[in-house]
């Protein structure tokens, strides 16, 4: 079935809805220059298309397109030159990272949604649109995130949830103003600590990967409202086979001199040995006073949330003699300076069942 002018519905105000028509073809010939001008959303949602009419750049004050529930299997050349194209919903397709056109980072979109397609890499297209307010790539066969994720400044809200991802890039934590973060149903083993940059991040959501922890770092995330982890092996099952190296002389030299607070002068050092003592971290044991620098001892400890769960996150001792307030005990009441530092309303939903 083609398009013809009176197929439409014409909402008003620049609306052309031609959904659920079981269209084939979409015949632009047959829209009136008047109605192709004033079109500023055009719905050709749940059709049968498997290509998209390069005489689609003729609608040129279009803001809004959705092409979801189709057949497409490629993106025409000439949707790059709808300038003004703010939001493209292409859901529900056969598309993959081969089907987006070479120039496709060129459009000035804010929304795009690519979820329930055949990618099984984020298109280097979609990482080029600087101005890009939400991606959503749900429902793929997407493998990875790569670092170029941090070029969109601008994101949002990233939804990859339902796909084979296994790791989580540092790259992410380079978006200064993504909220919400959707890695749902997928196989991601750890959270890099460097999520802590996320001011922004409000809901992350988690559940139903391979999480046995969490870096301790994730109570820096001072807006953060919900947490969802459930069906993770975290609530069941923790890290028991855990490795620890000696440390070299320089460490033991550098623990010294940090520990016992021995002044030193600039003039007296090397400069790498200067840069060094600057790495010290201090062990999270309030009994402790030592430091640490690149040795040290992993351990899990249980953080109490709202007063209602405790989580596994991971934490780093000086040694394995270091008395610590962890437990390995999900029933432990262990008490420490983490334990009561979460205000009750920076983390409101804890979802772990």
């Amino acid at each position: 079935m083609e398009l013809h002018e009176g197929a439409a519905a014409a909402t008003g105000d620049g609306v052309l809805d031609f959904s659920r028509l079981n269209l084939s073809t979409l015949n632009v010939d047959s829209v009136s220059d008047e109605r192709r001008k004033d079109a500023k959303q055009i719905y050709l949602n749940n059709n049968r298309l498997v290509s998209l009419s390069s005489s689609i750049y003729l609608f040129n004050n279009l803001e809004f397109l959705d092409i979801s529930n189709n057949r497409l299997t490629a993106i025409c050349e000439d949707i790059t030159r709808l300038t003004k194209l703010k939001t493209l919903l292409a859901k529900n397709n056969r598309l993959n990272e081969y089907s987006l056109p070479k120039e496709f980072g060129s459009l000035q979109l804010e929304v795009l949604n690519l979820s329930g397609n055949r990618f099984e890499e984020i298109p280097l297209q979609c990482t080029q649109m600087l101005r890009l307010q939400s991606l959503s790539l749900g429902g793929n066969r997407l493998k990875s995130i790569p670092p170029e994720i941090e070029n969109l400044t601008s994101l949002e809200l990233l939804y990859l949830g339902g796909n084979l991802i296994t790791a989580i890039p540092a790259e992410v934590a380079n978006l200064p103003f993504l909220t919400y973060l959707v890695l749902c149903d997928n196989r991601i083993q750890s959270v890099p600590p460097q999520l802590t940059r996320l001011d922004s991040l409000r809901s992350l959501s988690l559940h139903n990967n391979l999480l046995t922890y969490l870096p301790r770092e994730i109570l820096s995330l001072v807006h953060l409202q919900e947490l969802s982890l459930r069906g993770n092996p975290l609530v069941v099952r923790f890290v028991k086979e855990m490795t620890y190296d000696p440390p070299s002389l320089l460490e033991l030299a550098g623990r010294t001199i940090k520990s016992r607070n021995i002044p030193y002068f600039p003039h007296e050092l090397p400069d790498n040995l200067l840069c060094y003592l600057d790495l010290a971290s201090k062990c999270p044991n309030p009994k402790c006073a030592g430091v640490y620098f690149d040795s040290c001892v992993r351990h899990i400890k249980f953080v109490d949330f709202c007063g209602k769960y405790r989580l596994p996150l991971m934490h780093y001792l000086c040694s394995p003699e270091c008395t610590s307030p962890c437990s390995s005990n999900p029933q432990s009441d262990a008490e420490s300076e983490d334990e009561y530092s979460v205000p009750a309303d920076r983390l409101q939903r804890v979802l772990l069942g």
